[in-house]
């Protein structure tokens, strides 16, 4: 009878033992794999980090609620990239009315407003939306009209004097209507000319609640009498038949400031990015970047941060 050959090793690999050794190579097995996937994991987390940390450097951004007037005037397309430059801080602009850029400050959707109706802002203040009021630049308004001139206010220089003339004769008046700063100017030039414009109003009165660059495009239009901001005016190509007819009285005065949004009202205020702008603005290198813009060779703004 033959005899049984022993095993390689000495010993027989019985059932029991083949089980165990396949039970350790599924082991190793998922252990590799466990680590693959772990490694592969720690690699994806730290690309993450490095991708938010690079994103989250070179979004050093603010919103700016600003008027119709600093845009429109081109001020804006001349200033902000000379702070983006030297800052690094890109500004993405809101140009509205006066009136709805405090709302949307108020509202925490814009880090920084900067406006021209000093009872607005000194309200804006007052409420406790903004942290401190910088007074930065100012020009003036001025009475457009058909050179033709039917309300006879060429040359005048008392505003209120012109208002009851436009007023008395019917002629044309485009108003922004929009509750912009020059709209709130042109409603107290109206009171203090001693006329309810809301009972006086007729069809010669037309209020259009747009910006000032539409409201002079309609006077032109119509050959009709407008109030303007002068850096708006001299910044505009399509006068047509206007012209500057009342300037040089003292309440034509227009003063412009700027306020941080409070922080402690909307948390999400990028503060450190808006008070740069702020500051930038009041020194003197921002005071200067304001007074070299000119359309013309003339000025459009005057700097007078305190």
């Amino acid at each position: 009878m033959r005899r049984a050959q022993p095993h390689p090793g000495g010993k027989r690999s019985g059932p029991r033992q083949v089980c165990l050794q396949g039970m350790r190579a599924q082991a190793r097995d998922a252990v590799r794999a466990t680590d693959v996937k772990s490694r592969r994991f720690w690699f994806a987390a730290v690309a993450a980090l490095l991708i938010s940390g690079v994103a989250f450097a070179q979004d050093r951004s603010i919103v700016v609620a600003s008027t119709t007037s600093t845009e429109q005037s081109g001020l804006f397309g001349f200033l902000l990239p000379k702070f983006t430059e030297r800052t690094g801080i890109q500004i993405k602009v809101v140009a509205v009315g006066t009136g709805q850029a405090l709302d949307i400050g108020r509202r925490g959707d814009a880090d920084v407003v900067f406006v021209h109706d000093r009872p607005a802002e000194d309200k804006f203040m007052t409420e406790g939306f903004g942290v401190q009021r910088f007074d930065v630049m100012y020009n003036d308004f001025v009475i457009v009209g058909p050179k033709a001139d039917p309300a006879r206010i060429g040359g005048g220089k008392d505003v209120t004097a012109a208002f009851r003339a436009i007023s008395s004769s019917k002629a044309e008046f485009v108003s922004r209507g929009d509750r912009s700063g020059t709209h709130a100017a042109e409603l107290r030039y109206w009171k203090d000319a001693g006329i309810d414009i809301d009972a006086a109003k007729g069809s010669w009165y037309r209020e259009i609640g747009q910006g000032m660059g539409a409201a002079l495009n309609m006077a032109s239009a119509d050959n009709a009498y407008v109030l303007s901001d002068r850096g708006t005016w001299l910044s505009f190509k399509n006068r047509g038949d206007l012209a500057v007819l009342v300037e040089g009285d003292r309440r034509l005065f227009n003063q412009y400031g700027v306020m941080l949004v409070n922080p402690q009202k909307h948390p999400n205020v990028k503060v450190s990015e808006g008070q740069a702008f702020v500051d930038w603005l009041i020194s003197s290198d921002g005071q200067k970047t304001i007074a070299d813009y000119k359309v013309g060779g003339e000025q459009l703004f005057f700097p007078d941060a305190k």
